[in-house]
């Protein structure tokens, strides 16, 4: 069978957690890996034993001929480097959120299309063990027929932990809801719905966000709803990105390395039901544990070999992934224009972008990029 070439775009953290995954995996080969800094190219290319070694995205792929480029950069790069390494026809995983609206979205999904590469975007909890077993118990017919689901993020303020977390949230919700078919938000800042003046540059490069705790309640097929909650915590506490499944015969929940069932669908902690059980966590079979790299990266690496063969696209696909920007974007739409919005929007444009322009607002200015220096400035700003 095909062992497929892959080309790493990006050395710091997520790219050395691409790079882990792909290397132990038995059917694809390292050919390639590019950064700008070359102490990061050397840390990695020696831990990886790639030799090939680039500060040029475009001499890497002629040069190494990769089938894959992966792009794990910062979120303000994706969309000029997808649309750079699309250029050459190669295949791409780029990490989420794919781009940071949905003009940029649109674009790179047509140029994909034009040049024939498959888009896959790093939702790794989607496909990591913890989701196989949920997914199993699920289609098992495990809980009866969904009715409900629920998720919330780790406690980053609320417009950055949407576009942060929430794209792994929304991911996850989709794999069961299937389509989400309008939203209807609530955010507020400073215990106050938001204003145009709340509008402000997100942390991490991921684009233009507002509020500090955001409620969004969404529809899907077959009239399932879902509720997102992406609250600010005063401290971070990444057990609360979570996820649970409400159907009429019981419940799954599920968490970055945990699977658990209810096979009650309304328990009640008396004593008198059965409490819930942890479900077997699902890896591939070729999967090492002593590996470095994460067991839901080497899965995410494992769908897209077998997407290939297949001829079919990624399940974390770029329309799955343009579809979440859709719920993220309709959520800040619907809290800024106090309505109902419907998927998919007719106007791509970023709705808080748009909102502010109207209110007669210059965009907003820059602020730092690291989230703890940008939370510092932020809530300097609300306390005055």
């Amino acid at each position: 069978m095909k062992t497929y070439r892959i080309a790493i775009l990006g050395c710091r953290g997520r790219g050395t957690a691409a790079a882990r995954a792909y290397h132990a995996h038995p059917r694809t080969q390292l050919v390639g890996i590019c950064d700008l800094v070359e102490e990061r190219r050397d840390t990695l290319g020696d831990e990886v034993n790639v030799t090939a070694r680039f500060a040029d995205v475009d001499e890497m792929i002629q040069e190494t001929a990769p089938d894959i480029v992966a792009i794990p950069t910062g979120t303000e790069f994706h969309y000029d480097l997808c649309m750079r390494v699309l250029e050459h026809g190669v295949h791409i995983e780029v990490e989420k959120p794919m781009c940071i609206d949905l003009v940029q979205a649109d674009a790179v999904i047509a140029k994909a299309a034009a040049k024939g590469g498959q888009v896959a975007v790093h939702h790794q909890g989607r496909v990591g063990a913890s989701m196989q077993a949920i997914a199993r118990a699920f289609h098992a017919g495990k809980i009866g027929d969904l009715r409900y689901i629920y998720g919330s993020g780790k406690g980053y303020y609320g417009g950055y932990g949407l576009m942060n977390i929430g794209t792994h949230t929304l991911n996850n919700m989709l794999h069961f809801g299937e389509q989400c078919r309008s939203v209807i938000a609530h955010l507020t800042t400073d215990g106050k719905s938001i204003t145009p003046e709340d509008v402000v540059p997100s942390p991490s490069g991921m684009g233009t966000i507002a509020g500090e705790y955001i409620t969004a309640t969404m529809q899907f097929t077959d009239n399932v709803t879902g509720t997102l909650l992406q609250h600010r915590f005063n401290k971070m506490d990444t057990g609360a990105y979570a996820m649970e499944l409400y159907g009429t015969e019981g419940r799954l929940f599920w968490k970055s390395g945990g699977a658990w069932w209810l096979p009650h669908p309304r328990y009640i902690p008396d004593g008198t039901h059965d409490r819930w059980e942890a479900l077997e966590l699902i890896y591939p079979e070729h999967y090492d544990a002593k590996n470095p790299g994460s067991e839901a990266d080497y899965w995410f690496v494992e769908e897209y070999v077998n997407a290939l063969d297949a001829g079919r696209e990624h399940v974390c696909s770029g329309k799955e992934a343009r579809h979440i920007i859709e719920i993220m974007m309709g959520i800040f739409e619907s809290a800024a224009y106090g309505e109902r919005v419907q998927l998919p929007q007719a106007d791509r444009r970023h709705p808080l972008r748009r909102w502010r322009e109207e209110a007669g607002l210059e965009p907003p200015a820059e602020m730092p990029r690291g989230y703890w220096e940008w939370l510092a400035l932020e809530s300097e700003r609300l306390a005055q």
